[in-house]
């Protein structure tokens, strides 16, 4: 997998001064780096018996749909408020500096179905910890989630435990 390194983009102070960004869309460009990504994907949760696959905004709306095609599951899109036109269901969260909140259609997962949250980068782990916070306040049960980066110098796989973590590539610095 580190040969997907390759094809991942980065660029120095994006979006502040001292931020290093992983740009991932020099990676969708590569039509055999995409597909890596998603059988990669695949082949870790082939046996998870996923029902949904859960994709966070905005990223996350780009490696899902094709993972839960590929898994043979559906697709559930976690937003920012007021994006979803039917009823819905919230969790807000702490940033660094100031909260946040994903919303989901509140029919989107049944009670009881396997849910594989999927996001392109982990890195302090709150967003992924709302969204399996979401999903267990309708009934589902987190069967994983999976990440394509992870920057392991912030730790956010501690925020997560007790669930599949799984990343890619990861990143020390």
């Amino acid at each position: 997998m580190d040969n997907l390194k390759t094809l991942i983009r980065e660029v120095p102070d994006f979006p502040k001064p001292g931020i290093l960004f992983y740009d991932i869309t020099t990676l969708l460009k590569d039509p055999h780096g995409f597909r890596a990504v998603i059988d990669a994907l695949k082949q870790h949760y082939r046996d998870a018996q996923v029902d949904t696959v859960l994709g966070i905004e905005a990223r996350g709306f780009i490696f899902a749909p094709a993972l839960a095609y590929a898994l043979g599951a559906g697709f559930v899109p976690v937003r920012k408020p007021k994006k979803l036109p039917a009823e819905c269901v919230s969790v807000s969260y702490a940033l660094e500096y100031g909260n946040d909140s994903l919303e989901m259609h509140k029919d989107a997962i049944a009670h009881g179905h396997r849910v594989l949250i999927v996001d392109d980068l982990l890195a302090t782990g709150g967003t992924a910890a709302a969204a399996a916070s979401i999903v267990k306040s309708v009934g589902g049960t987190v069967a994983g989630i999976g990440f394509v980066i992870e920057l392991t110098f912030l730790k956010g796989r501690e925020r997560l435990a007790g669930y599949d973590v799984f990343s890619l590539l990861q990143y020390d610095k």
